[in-house]
């Protein structure tokens, strides 16, 4: 195999810079790590020497594989030393000034045609390369942490970049057991970027006081099937790195309502909450584990009142069946008996508009969120008006719970918890395919391999119907009033005519 890149030089030895070296070395390429502070690099070769001792005890690596890892794993005690590389990739410290003035000291260093990369995740790889003389040579090449392990790679062309670096740095990924995708030159790149619909509206739901943080990530874990919550997210990537990642897309898309931050982290930041690293954050942490407040217990209804079912709900005839599987006393006339438990199951519109519109008694109107079938979900969420008689909240909580499936109670929300994260993380998505960010399939191979999600966010828009996902913005937009719901024209033209949100035109 002929490596796209035979001498590669690490800058920066912090956890980053260790993870590319680590990589790059047993891709086979001879590494150089420089630090400005040299006890850093020794560490760093040394933490990576200790990675390969413990793969080689494992069984993952031969000690000949390990001797020639470590043969090719190099440290440079000056910036001279870096002059026959072909490639450097740059991991510092986030700050513009800092990264101009290191690559302008690398141009006068290293040979004509060596490429220079960043491993930024939020600045502008055009304005880092601003001041080069050669920025047709230089490229943005951002990895996760930990790198080993995190198998994407964005690589992303700058205006002036030539096209053939980004084919170069493609290779290589791959050379390097990495998947790359391809990004255009915008604020968060792809991962970044398609994460905004997650964390973000969790918190706005949050603010509303429409549940708690615990609640919001069980919810989202066992209706959408993700791996963490949003708030055990923030916890694990601590506030003082995502709240400022959130600023700086909002502010570089000069207030874009979609990517719009929360109060919420900004006075959490302030106070020092940062989540799991200091001990506390939206959760607390004893000997490093979360301290999650037990689900609120499901209260005994003997007296269970006759149950009315919207015409107008989603998935009428699943939640029909499901009622009688629940054993339900079905009422089937035009309009709700008196006593009866009303049921809707809007999409997008929160249970006061439904109720007044469809003209129901609030205080006998409850709402069940079902933009995904029952059966595909671990939790049924159940939402009330502000005038829902705590009998009928009662008796609807025991009702979905008969089974022993979960059930959380919301208070009203336009879309429930599920219906506004998930519009959110499609109409992101959607958008960042018109406005030519990546492909839709390198955002979908992005997304479910840097964020861990159970299906990308355009194939998810897929499973649940493009046309569904518009109603609950439209609906959404109706309640709120706020341009954050608008669906982007990506999604609105293929959901219109019947398209799948990863059909690009001819």
């Amino acid at each position: 195999m002929t490596l796209a890149f035979q001498h590669v030089a690490i800058i920066g030895a912090g956890a980053m810079g260790r993870g590319i070296a680590q990589i790059a070395a047993q891709t086979g390429s001879r590494v150089w790590i420089f630090d400005t502070q040299p006890e850093a690099i020794q560490k760093a070769r040394d933490s990576v020497f200790d990675q390969w001792d413990k793969m080689q005890e494992k069984g993952r690596l031969s000690p000949e594989m390990v001797a020639g890892h470590k043969s090719r794993l190099l440290v440079a005690s000056s910036m001279q030393d870096l002059a026959q590389c072909d490639l450097v990739i740059e991991a510092i410290v986030e700050r513009l000034d800092i990264k101009r003035n290191l690559f302008s000291e690398l141009e006068d260093v290293v040979k004509a045609e060596c490429v220079l990369v960043t491993n930024t995740s939020s600045l502008s790889v055009t304005a880092i390369a601003a001041g080069l003389k050669r920025p047709g040579q230089f490229a943005g090449y951002h990895f996760f942490n930990p790198v080993p392990l995190m198998k994407v790679v964005e690589v992303i062309a700058g205006i002036r970049t030539v096209p053939g670096v980004c084919d170069q740095l493609t290779d290589y990924a791959k050379q390097m057991g990495h998947t790359p995708v391809q990004a255009q030159d915008t604020p968060g790149f792809i991962v970044n970027h398609a994460g905004r619909g997650y964390g973000t509206e969790a918190l706005r739901i949050v603010n509303e006081g429409v549940a708690d943080f615990a609640t919001i990530d069980r919810i989202l874990k066992d209706q959408v099937g993700f791996k963490l919550g949003p708030f055990e997210l923030f916890d694990l990537t601590a506030l003082d790195v995502s709240h400022p990642v959130m600023e700086s897309i909002y502010n570089q898309y000069y207030q874009e309502p979609r990517y719009r931050p929360s109060v919420i982290t900004a006075q959490r930041l302030a106070g020092g909450i940062f989540g799991k690293k200091v001990g506390e954050g939206f959760y607390k942490y004893v000997d490093g584990k979360a301290q999650i407040p037990a689900e609120p217990t499901v209260t005994q209804v003997h007296d269970m009142p006759p149950v009315w079912v919207s015409p107008r709900a989603s998935r009428r005839l699943e939640l029909l069946q499901l009622l009688k599987d629940l054993g339900a006393q079905i009422e089937t006339g035009a309009s709700p008996s008196p006593t009866a438990l009303t049921i809707v199951a809007p999409l997008g519109f929160d249970i006061t508009t439904v109720a007044v519109v469809e003209r129901l008694d609030p205080a006998r109107t409850v709402g069940i969120d079902l933009l995904f079938e029952d059966a595909a979900t671990k939790r049924r969420v159940l939402a009330t008006n502000p005038a829902t008689r705590r009998d009928m909240r009662d008796a609807a909580h025991a009702l979905f719970a008969r089974d022993g499936k979960a059930v959380s109670v919301i208070r009203d929300s336009g879309g429930f918890v599920t219906q506004r994260v998930v519009g959110n993380i499609v109409n992101v998505a959607s958008d960042m395919c018109q406005q030519n960010v990546c492909s839709p399939q390198d955002l979908d191979t992005a997304v479910t391999l840097g964020l861990g999600y159970p299906v990308g966010p355009l194939a998810l828009g897929d499973k649940l119907d493009p046309a569904n996902v518009l109603e609950v913005l439209f609906n959404l937009q109706t309640v709120y009033g706020d341009t954050r719901y608008r669906p982007s024209p990506w999604l609105r033209r293929r959901g219109a005519i019947g398209l799948s949100l990863m059909h690009t035109e001819a």
